[in-house]
């Protein structure tokens, strides 16, 4: 099991500081716990550009989302679980003649049309576990297979840019710092940004007036990090904010998330990545077309993508949004009306100069001798090669073989996804 910083929710101010991997953990006010690494200060910095990572974990039915309605043998393996073709009752929303969205996710249809969201289908890791765990940990780590790398891509991702001196360079909207942000490099993670608004500047002023000799002995700089991470989500919190009108965030953990993410991207603290997941996507059982639990989101899910994109505006020109999953699911429907775990999945990538209104990857097909294993979606495209060129297309990530040990990073595999 992996080891990395860990938190507690506690019922008043805890009156202890103790190191966690890479950092410290502060417990506050009874609140969703603060977890910290080590971080410098800036007063107010603009990031350069920004990466907002959203994880559906359960592993994704892609087949469901980007639908393969020109694909006669999704019909054939899906009898009853498959997306009516385009025209029907029900149907997918048709992107290119073969492939298109289901037709709960009809927000991101205009991202599509304006050219702004690109699809990558038959996306996913090389490696062949079906456990959600392992999956979810190699891609967060970024090294398929192996367990025991200690950091996670987007903290290795972070290492390889320029230091902005900024408190909130990587921020997680999560209860606990996830995988692929644990490192030694300045990451916080947090679930609601507006209960730090109850006292959070003097709460940790105080904090730090009575605790800072001795947070200073085991910690170092570290510990006045903290402090200052929690003074700038302070000023954040009393600072006035409202969507844009027409601007309406689902009320679901993914849309809070996401809501609060475009509030510190607009706030200038440096957001250079910032991580938000969604669970409820293994499907086993009564799965749903165009209506039922998969349907239900699918509303959730595009209704949040597209309130960010709307809430960011002409931010967008300098942020990029990449979904990923463990893998997909089975091709064939189960005798439970649901599918079980899968290999290849469809990722989504939309924002600052990315060539949108284009399917990327190669199409594996569904017949029987392609697919992986005589049952799943092949793999065509390496999640480490569609993680990269984000790094490097839009980050401006230099060495971005650092970030994937092990895998040699071509940019001939890039997608050309990035104008």
């Amino acid at each position: 099991m992996r080891q990395g910083p860990r938190c507690a929710a506690s019922p008043e101010i805890t009156r202890r500081v103790f190191l966690g991997r890479g950092g410290m953990t502060l417990l506050s006010l009874g609140l969703a716990p603060l977890c910290l690494a080590r971080t410098a200060f800036a007063e107010r910095t603009r990031a350069r550009k920004a990466l907002v990572a959203i994880f559906q974990r359960g592993a994704v039915d892609g087949l469901s989302m980007v639908v393969p309605h020109g694909e006669g043998d999704y019909y054939r393996r899906r009898p009853r679980l498959a997306i009516a073709r385009p025209g029907e009752e029900g149907s997918a929303i048709d992107l290119d003649g073969f492939f298109g969205l289901h037709p709960r996710l009809a927000p991101l249809e205009p991202l599509w049309r304006a050219g702004e969201l690109a699809i990558v289908h038959a996306c996913g890791s090389p490696d062949a576990t079906r456990s959600h765990f392992e999956a979810q940990d190699y891609m967060e780590s970024g090294t398929p297979g192996v367990k025991r790398t200690a950091d996670g891509w987007l903290n290795r991702c972070l290492g390889l840019l320029p230091e902005t001196g900024a408190a909130l360079r990587g921020v997680a909207l999560t209860t606990k710092l996830p995988r692929a942000l644990e490192g030694p490099r300045a990451t916080v993670a947090f679930r609601e940004l507006s209960k730090f608004g109850i006292r959070s500047a003097t709460l940790a002023q105080g904090f730090q007036a009575e605790y800072a000799e001795a947070a200073d002995r085991l910690l170092g700089g570290s510990a006045r990090g903290g402090f200052e991470v929690l003074e700038t989500l302070g000023r954040i919190d009393r600072t006035a904010y409202r969507p844009p009108a027409g601007v309406r965030y689902p009320p679901t953990a993914l849309g809070g998330a996401l809501g609060q993410v475009a509030r510190l991207i607009k706030a200038d603290v440096g957001v250079e990545v910032a991580f938000a997941e969604m669970g409820g996507w293994d499907t086993h059982a009564n799965q749903g077309t165009s209506e039922g639990q998969l349907a239900r989101r699918f509303d959730d899910f595009g209704r949040s993508l597209s309130a960010l994109v709307a809430d960011l505006g002409a931010r967008m020109a300098d942020v990029v949004i990449l979904t990923m999953s463990e893998f997909g699911r089975t091709v064939a429907e189960n005798g439970s009306l649901g599918t079980d775990h899968g290999h290849g999945t469809a990722m989504l990538v939309m924002g600052g100069g990315v060539r949108g209104g284009r399917m990327y990857g190669r199409w594996p097909g569904l017949a029987s001798d392609r697919l992986f294993e005589g049952r799943d979606l092949a793999v065509t495209t390496d999640f480490r090669d569609l993680f990269a060129e984000v790094a490097v297309r839009h980050l401006g990530v230099q060495r971005a073989d650092e970030i994937f040990p092990g895998h040699v990073v071509d940019r001939r595999h890039f997608l050309g996804l990035f104008a």
